[in-house]
């Protein structure tokens, strides 16, 4: 099992930025994908973005394409978010999940979905002003 820690959210004004990290231990984490998701009260958890292990492929949600980036560090054992021209509808918590061991490529897709993904953080709050 690996555990994950984010922080770097809070609250911005729309059009600003915000950089999320995710710190990872225990499980090795250059072997899997990594994600980022989002749930506001209510709503089902939505993928966000998703990186292979090697990050040498990436996905985003249509939502956040050319706004967003994702990136890891496998030395840092940390994944980050990039989230620049911030939205009011971008608020949520954001969660930073660990594919499941055996995990096939669809986690990195349109078709990932949060059952895709075994080890989760405790979320960080991003909320954005209009």
């Amino acid at each position: 099992q690996v555990q994950l820690v984010e922080s770097g959210g809070g609250l911005v004004q729309a059009g600003g930025s915000l950089r999320l990290s995710c710190a990872a231990s225990g499980r090795t984490f250059s072997s899997y994908p990594m994600g980022w998701f989002r749930q506001d009260p209510g709503k089902e958890r939505e993928v966000v973005a998703a990186i292979t292990w090697s990050g040498g492929r990436t996905y985003y949600a249509e939502s956040v394409k050319g706004r967003f980036a994702i990136s890891r560090d496998n030395a840092k054992n940390t994944l980050y978010l990039q989230m620049n021209s911030l939205k009011p509808e971008d608020t949520a918590v954001y969660y930073c999940a660990a594919a499941r061991r055996g995990s096939g490529s669809q986690v990195v897709g349109p078709s990932a979905r949060a059952s895709d993904f075994g080890s989760w953080g405790q979320g960080t709050q991003v909320t954005v002003s209009s």
